[in-house]
């Protein structure tokens, strides 16, 4: 394997992170948001309803994914490191 080779793969393997993480990050963003507003708006400064929402909305959204990360993490796979692991 070259090293132009080898710094396409890692590329690729950030991109993919990337994509994988960004569903997630996005409705940990958004859920934050709307709580904060909410506290502001309330002043209620309770600390477990910061984060037991935001968790319940990360796991709503990992399980909605599940199925995107999946074929983005195999196709990768396929496209990338099994060629890199056979030589070719």
């Amino acid at each position: 394997m070259t090293e132009g080779a080898l710094y396409d793969a890692l590329r690729a393997a950030l991109w993919i992170s990337v994509q994988i993480s960004a569903p997630l990050l996005g409705v940990a963003l958004l859920t934050g948001l709307a709580i904060g507003l909410l506290q502001a708006l309330t002043s209620i400064q309770e600390a477990t309803l910061t984060f037991v929402p935001k968790l319940a909305a990360m796991l709503a959204a990992f399980w909605l994914s599940m199925g995107f990360m999946t074929v983005q993490l195999v196709d990768f796979f396929h496209a990338t490191v099994l060629p890199a692991v056979a030589g070719e």
